[in-house]
Formats: structure tokens, sequence, C-alpha cells
């Protein structure tokens, strides 16, 4: 009866003790005018169900490249800074929002038309969590430097 219950106690904590990659929310891109080569994305990393974990890559269907980059105020104009590998804290949500943290879109060779949506590929250290983007228009998005 004792190894019945430690083997339930056991399995009860299996949850508990495996890696799960954060899940990713309201994950979007804005549009791009033809012919831009650069473009910008959003998205909330939530990390309150696992350990502390670390964003390693970032990969966008149709683009060829892709960091994750600061926006910081120098000397009273606005710079971007690479920001790689990100760290998410356990039990924590990391905003990527227009004016801070963002994903960097490098290298398009299309515009990002508003109202369709794109595939993604997060790689975590715990693993890849794949989602889906949607672009929304320039028009109107908050800007601010932290």
């Amino acid at each position: 009866m004792g190894s019945r219950t430690a083997w339930l106690t056991w399995l009860a904590l299996l949850p508990s003790l495996s890696s799960a990659a954060p899940a990713i929310e309201d994950a979007w891109l804005r549009a791009t005018p033809p012919g831009a080569a650069m473009g910008a994305g959003y998205l909330v990393i939530d990390n309150t169900g696992g350990p502390d974990d670390r964003l390693l890559a970032v990969a966008v269907a149709g683009v060829p490249a892709v960091e994750i980059h600061r926006t910081v105020i120098v000397d009273g104009v606005a710079r971007m800074r690479r920001t790689e590998p990100l760290d998410v804290a356990a039990g924590e949500q990391v905003v990527l929002e227009p004016g801070g943290l963002h994903l960097m879109l490098m290298g398009l060779t299309e515009a990002l038309v508003a109202g369709q949506e794109v595939g993604m590929e997060l790689q975590f250290e715990s693993g890849t969590v794949k989602a889906r983007a949607s672009i929304r228009p320039a028009s109107g998005a908050a800007h601010k430097a932290q």
C-alpha cells in the first residue's frame, strides 16, 4: 500500500517537474508600406505556469531575419538596441510593445498587409512555441520609450 501512495504522489508532481515553454498571447505585426525593408512585431510572453526561461530566437514566416530589440533614448534620440537572449522569469509576463521591447523584422521583400496572418516560432530554452500573428494597420500605434 505504501509504494502505491508514493507512486501516486510522484505522478501528481509530474506536471510541476516538467519544463513547459511560456505561452504567447496577442502576437501582431505592424503593416508596412510596399518597399519597406524593415517592420516591427509585438506580443506578450506569459510564463505564469513555468520555471524561469529564456527566449533565444524568433522566426516569422516570410521574414529573413528577426531580432529582439529595446527602444532607448540616448541624448534625446530614440535608438534601438538588440536584446538577445531575453530572460522570462517564472510567474511573469514580458510585454513586447511599440516604443519598448519589440521584434525587429529585417530584410522584408514583401509588404506586411493589414488583415493577414503569419506563422511564427519562438525558440525558448525550454522548447519551441508556435504562434500566429495578425498584421494590424500602422496608424494609431502608441509609442513610448523605456
